[in-house]
């Protein structure tokens, strides 16, 4: 083997790249890049929309120079590859107007993920839509932003993208809506968590309007029509409702294409062709926990797809197991982070499903600073396998999921959770931390010492006789209460037991479920049958306050 040649830089392609050259010093390393800078920070790029990240050259990672002189690795940007030919082992490459072959032994394609662009009506003569993949992109974007007539802004697609220019653009001085075609922002979350985002972009003055798709740009794209003939002034419209796989290369090549268009690749990240190899947004991945063929764009797995082909082409024994899929956003002070599966999916997968929320802080309450946060952690109730889960709030969210997606990738169960051991002083964490008090509210769940409903439950229990015991102090009543429930605060609990009677079913709720749970050991413990309101009082309010008497 004496040359490699790398389609596509950034995470996958330039991880590849240099640690390739770290393995084998006399091995040529080419890539080629269609584009200008072949190492950006691409999940950056919002950033620098409103100011945050100020300087434009902080965005790029390396140069061509500085990896030549480093790895003696030949870096070529602005040299887009047309056509592979595997028989003859040879790419075919576009460069100032002239067309080069260049010949391989081994070939790695990176080519990454492009925009989807959805087949609008008008979409064609808008002048003023953007796409957000790449430091182009970004500077066109700034160009229109420096224009002093760029006042409204339309993020079409409430995703990770989209949210995080709402934000940016937002904090621009903008005028900002976004539009999603799903029932709530963030559609890869469940309903109930995506909630607390769709409220905090709200309360920063962004405009959501969810269960709406744009159908027809007018004036130039100055006018965005939706589906319910609503029509949005926009001077600038950002189109973010997806990404799909760049597989043109790969299957004008011949190569196996796969779940959704993705590059099939085996166990070691070679295609159909054995001396072709791919990583990043374009291969299709073994989703771990379901087994299923998946996409999943996310840097970190292409930055470890990268390494890892570089290991096998090099001859180390490196195995490409997959990904959970792990990810987190902030909009403007909350932060959304989730690993694994959503409640949705895993019911759609037919899996035997449990959840559970509880509320905690990000380190001792009693430290200044101490921020709210909300766990969901989704679960097999019998074998306790971790299915996933999602988290909200201020600050501590990445520490939280980055732990259960460890305890996902290790094949740990809810009984583990406890077991685990987190630095702890006050202004760090706390002594029982929230993921540890997963695993406990899991085992009760377990043991059968707690029975849960959901929020979307609570109607019908209700409808079918259930009573709603409401056990949150009297001043607490103020924020709101239950129709149709009844009020002992917990602390006088155990001396009106009277009141109750044993042949109805009580649910149980607090303001976020630590006191409801210890209402229902002591009803039960005293022959009531009881369930308790998972998420308690706060989650129900955040998600279907109008259901609520305000008082």
């Amino acid at each position: 083997m004496d040359r490699v040649i790398i389609i596509g830089g950034v995470a996958g392609g330039m991880s590849a790249a240099t640690r390739l050259r770290r393995l084998l010093s006399d091995v040529e390393i080419v890539v080629y890049d269609k584009g200008p800078y072949v190492s950006f920070a691409n999940c950056g790029l919002p950033y620098h929309v409103s100011g945050e990240i100020a300087e434009r050259e902080k965005l790029i990672v390396q140069t061509p120079e500085a990896l030549k002189s480093r790895f003696d690795i030949d870096v070529k940007p602005n040299h887009e590859v047309i056509a592979i030919s595997p028989e003859n082992k040879t790419v075919t490459v576009k460069f100032d107007g002239k067309m080069i072959e260049d010949h391989y032994d081994k070939l790695i394609l990176s080519p990454g993920a492009k925009a989807f662009i959805p087949p609008i009506e008008g979409l064609a003569e808008a002048e003023n839509t953007v796409t957000l993949r790449n430091v182009p992109d970004l500077d066109v974007i700034m160009a229109r932003l420096n224009q002093s007539n760029t006042k409204n802004a339309v993020v079409i697609g409430a995703g990770y993208i989209g949210l995080e220019m709402a934000e940016n653009l937002r904090k621009r001085g903008l005028s900002v809506t976004i539009v999603e075609k799903a029932s709530h922002v963030l559609p890869s979350f469940d309903e109930e968590m995506a909630a607390y985002v769709h409220n905090e972009l709200v309360a920063n003055d962004v405009a959501v309007l969810t269960g709406q798709s744009a159908v027809a740009f007018q004036d130039k794209g100055k006018v965005v029509q939706l589906e319910d003939g609503t029509q949005l002034k926009s001077d600038l419209t950002l189109l973010s409702v997806g990404v799909q796989p760049e597989n043109t290369l790969a299957e004008a090549a011949g190569l196996t294409l796969g779940h959704r268009g993705g590059i099939v690749v085996n166990d070691q990240y070679q295609t159909s062709n054995s001396d072709i190899y791919a990583v990043g947004d374009a291969i299709v991945v073994n989703q771990q926990i379901l087994t299923q063929d998946a996409l999943i764009s996310l840097a970190s797995p292409a930055n470890r797809q990268g390494r890892q082909v570089a290991d096998v082409i090099a001859g180390l024994n490196r195995k490409n197991k997959g990904s959970i899929g792990t990810a987190i956003v902030r909009a403007f002070d909350i932060v959304a982070g989730s690993t694994g599966l959503s409640e949705r999916v895993a019911k759609m997968n037919n899996l035997s499903v449990h959840v559970l929320h509880l509320q905690g802080k990000n380190h001792a309450g009693y430290y200044p600073g101490a921020e709210n946060i909300l766990l969901k952690v989704i679960f097999d109730k019998k074998s306790g396998t971790i299915y996933g889960a999602q988290a909200i709030g201020a600050d501590g969210i990445d520490k939280r999921i980055d732990i259960l997606a460890t305890a996902i990738k290790a094949n740990m169960t809810i009984e583990d959770l406890p077991e685990l051991e987190f630095t702890y002083a006050p202004p760090f964490g706390a002594a029982k931390d929230i993921v540890n008090m997963a695993g406990y509210a899991g085992l009760n769940l377990m043991e059968n010492l707690s029975e849960a409903i959901q929020w979307h439950e609570l109607e019908e229990e209700v409808s079918s006789g259930a009573v709603l015991l409401d056990v949150r102090n009297t001043a607490e009543l103020k924020q709101g209460r239950f129709k149709d429930s009844v009020h002992i605060p917990l602390d006088n609990l155990s001396e009106r037991l009277n009141e109750l009677d044993q042949s109805k079913q009580y649910i149980v709720s607090c303001h976020s479920g630590l006191r409801s749970y210890i209402a229902e050991r002591l009803l039960k413990n005293n022959g009531f049958t009881v369930k308790n309101l998972d998420g308690a009082f706060a989650l129900y309010q955040t998600i279907k306050p109008e259901a609520l008497v305000y008082v």
